[in-house]
């Protein structure tokens, strides 16, 4: 293919100048995540390449040492190729590779770029191919982002809209569905709604986190194990298990876990309904927070910056318009994902890059987003309770309580004459005597009508 020009201040080789410079594509790269996570798998490699007798003593330990400086992040600078590149994320492996085995030959007095006395190859990708690594450390970044990023901030939410619920649940307010008046709910019980949405999210995302944990490591090129040794699956990925505290195992069926990305199409599905869920939860509040005075106006959103460059004093729900783009952003990675996986051709997935892209994108955005929204949003929010009670008292829709006595039709033409008079059903029940005076307080007891079960036939 020709001599190739590779920077002598990088550790990189020949094969990652070759991607730079085939792949100036969108400038992006990826994380730091997945990057110290490539580097676990090659230290994990190394140590039991050298425990099965395959690899050197003094061999195991550069490379140990090389990898390990990848992961605590030493060498982040040196990892420039675009995340569209080869499909199977080959490019990226060997950039790896290269890295630690020059890396590693320096450690052992050698010079970077001789693949002496460490070869990227034969040495720190022994046992491996890009196939098999590159989605085990998609694999182990997905779990680690999740456990140590998104788990905390959306246990975070789930607590802070659960102490809300409690903070609202003596606040009574006019249901809406369809935009449109309905029976009576609690202000509490709106928001203990929104807890358990992000909790559910929360288990469904932990009920993937299995199919994560199976590590392809072991299966080689297409999942038979071509040269590798029939432990060495099972071996890194028990030194992955002690590196991370999760229970990663080798995949149970090779050819599964290279020839299609499920897992990843699953975890992504997960994480699209956590940012369904965010995104309801949002809208709800900024609805709930509009006005101030010609809006529904029933919350107090705390201003947290000017809303408008020509309108003196707006103050606009900047916390929820955030968290609804990032929704709509993980929706669409997801759609992206979802294509990338059904391109699975034979024994291999040629999308990986952008799926690990994407996914890790999500995880990141929805972690980011779930503690900005707990933080700077729910825990000042503020009810308006005198605007809560005005609304559950002018609704018409509290006339369902009548239908049990008078029948839908009856109860129809009550609600018709209060919405065309513009009295209250309160006083329409009055002056009708549709039902003895003395039972209407209880009647329209609104709070009742949030209690299941409560609501007695008058």
């Amino acid at each position: 293919m020709g001599e190739v020009q590779v920077p002598a201040d990088m550790h990189y080789g020949a094969q990652t100048q070759r991607a730079v410079d085939n792949f100036p594509i969108s400038g992006l790269r990826f994380p730091r995540e997945m990057i110290k996570a490539l580097g676990m798998v090659k230290l994990a490699a190394a140590r039991a390449n050298g425990e099965l007798g395959l690899l050197e003593m003094r061999l195991e330990g550069a490379i140990a040492a090389a990898a390990t400086e990848v992961v605590t992040g030493q060498w982040d600078g040196h990892f420039p190729v675009d995340v569209f590149q080869t499909g199977s994320g080959t490019s990226t492996n060997m950039n790896v590779n290269e890295v630690i085995a020059n890396r590693a030959s320096e450690l052992l007095g050698g010079r970077p770029g001789r693949k002496s006395p460490v070869h990227p190859n034969d040495h720190v990708n022994m046992g491996q191919s890009s196939n098999d690594v590159f989605p085990s450390a998609l694999h182990i970044a997905a779990m680690m982002m999740i456990r140590e990023q998104l788990a905390p901030a959306l246990r975070t939410l789930e607590a802070a809209l659960g102490g809300k619920a409690k903070d609202f649940n003596d606040i009574v307010k006019i249901g809406r569905t369809h935009l449109m008046d309905a029976t009576p709910v609690r202000l509490g019980q709106e928001f203990s709604g929104y807890a358990s949405m992000v909790g559910r999210g929360l288990d469904r995302l932990r009920a993937v986190e299995p199919f994560l944990c199976e590590l392809p490591l072991g299966g080689t090129a297409v999942g038979t194990g071509l040269n590798t040794h029939p432990d060495f699956g099972s071996l890194a990925a028990a030194k992955l298990r002690t590196m991370t505290d999760i229970p990663f195992t080798e995949a149970a069926n090779h050819m599964e876990a290279q020839g299609a990305r499920d897992a990843v199409v699953a975890a992504s599905g997960s994480l699209k309904g956590l940012a369904v869920s965010l995104m309801k939860i949002a809208n709800d509040i900024r609805w709930l927070g509009s006005g101030p005075r010609c809006g529904l106006a029933e919350l107090y959103i705390q201003p947290v910056q000017p809303g408008s460059s020509i309108m003196p004093g707006k103050v606009n729900p900047v916390i929820p318009e955030v968290v609804c783009q990032v929704a709509a952003q993980v929706i669409g990675n997801d759609a992206a994902i979802t294509v990338a996986g059904q391109s699975g051709t034979l024994e291999l997935n040629a999308m990986m890059p952008v799926m690990a892209h994407n996914l890790l994108q999500s995880i990141r955005l929805l972690a980011a987003a779930s503690k900005v929204f707990a933080e700077k949003c729910i825990a000042d929010l503020n009810a308006n309770e005198e605007r809560c009670h005005e609304y559950g008292e002018k609704s018409l829709a509290m006339i369902a309580v009548l239908v049990p006595a008078v029948g839908y039709d009856r109860a129809s033409e009550i609600a018709a004459e209060a919405y065309v008079s513009g009295k209250t059903l309160r006083q329409v029940l009055v002056e009708k005597k549709i039902v003895p005076e003395e039972k209407i307080p209880d009647l329209l007891d609104i709070w009742k009508m949030t209690e299941p079960g409560v609501r007695r036939v008058p």
